[in-house]
């Protein structure tokens, strides 16, 4: 086959998955199981998550075999032809699948931008970012749907929320959490000093009725107020924005984008408990690795990724020390590099 990477023996070792099936399997097997029936729900979701993952691998690996076959007897063809140059493009995802260890790494996510101190700069910085992901999420086929969203008072946008639609969506954009800073000429300042601006990014799951999240009524504050920013003729006129608070965890979430109240409500009740559940997440992983819990929290002063413009041009991960010289490139989505080093290094 004309496609070098996939060798003769087929492209994928399963081995390591089926092992990790294997002892989930057998700890799912024990009979004093759903004693603990969060755990239980934790183990199922898990080996769920990684049988996606073997399934898929050997759908791939069928679909090698299948078009060697073709290839073989019709080598011009350019049905077979275009067959190969997509298995390339899936074969090489795939090589990264194992990297998505985590029930919910398969889902989608809720992404959100928040400009730092700094003004105008600094709003301008997170609509650079709002736009930087939106272009990530396009080039993989995710759909991106804006939940709220608050313009800056010149320019820019003082914070935004995303909902990513798309398969490993928050696998992918997990490490991604934390302080982004730029460094560039500032095209809102006459002198034309230098500047240095902030924006945080948060993300958490956008989990399913598969992950049980147990949220107590009495355990709510739900304030509605009036939509803001552009919108159909319901925005400004009706309170159908809605914030729902979480007093235990003093956890706030937010939507306005919605067409009415009750649909507000519902996305921000969704919202809620994914963002409980990645609460629980950092609560095992503090447990389990207090490193990886201090780098899942957001402060400023700790950026993860360097974005410099001028005097040159580079982009550079902190974490893992991967950079690019091609800024425009990175700021028009090209973010996959970053993503798999923070994996691999994650994994490792």
């Amino acid at each position: 086959m004309p496609t070098t990477f996939l060798p003769s023996g087929g492209i994928f070792d399963p081995t390591k998955l089926e092992s990790e099936i294997a002892d989930l399997t057998e700890q799912t097997n024990n009979p004093d199981l759903w004693n603990n029936p969060n755990n239980a729900r934790a183990l199922m979701q898990k080996k769920a998550a990684k049988e996606k993952s073997l399934n898929e691998l050997h759908d791939l690996e069928n679909e090698y075999q299948t078009l060697s076959e073709l290839y073989k007897i019709a080598p011009d063809d350019k049905d077979v032809i275009s067959g190969i140059e997509k298995l390339a493009d899936s074969a090489h995802q795939a090589k990264f699948i194992t990297l998505f260890r985590e029930p919910a790494d398969n889902n989608g996510a809720f992404l959100f931008i928040q400009a730092g101190a700094g003004g105008t700069e600094a709003q301008d910085w997170a609509q650079m970012l709002a736009r930087m992901y939106s272009r990530w999420a396009e080039r993989h086929g995710f759909t991106v749907d804006v939940i709220e969203e608050h313009p800056g008072d010149t320019a820019g946008i003082k914070n935004i929320t995303y909902r990513i639609n798309g398969d490993r969506a928050f696998g992918w954009l997990k490490n991604e959490i934390g302080v982004h800073r730029l460094v560039r000429i500032s095209p809102f300042n006459a002198n034309g000093k230098r500047q240095t601006s902030f924006a945080s990014v948060d993300v958490w799951p956008d989990i399913d009725d598969s992950i049980h999240i147990e949220i107590n009524d009495k355990d709510l504050r739900i304030d509605t107020y009036r939509s803001s920013g552009a919108g159909g003729q319901h925005v400004n006129k009706t309170d159908s924005a809605v914030r729902i608070t979480h007093i235990p965890t003093n956890t706030v979430v937010t939507c306005q984008n919605e067409r009415s109240q009750i649909q507000n409500k519902e996305m921000a009740m969704k919202m809620l408990r994914s963002r409980l559940y990645e609460l629980e997440l950092q609560k095992r992983a503090a447990a389990e690795n207090a490193a990886l819990a201090q780098q899942k929290k957001i402060e400023w002063g700790s950026q993860i990724r360097n974005y410099v413009l001028y005097p040159y041009q580079l982009v550079k991960d902190v974490r893992t020390g991967v950079e690019k010289t091609d800024s425009d490139a990175v700021l028009d989505g090209d973010l996959d590099d970053f993503m798999l080093a923070n994996l691999q290094q994650n994994q490792q």
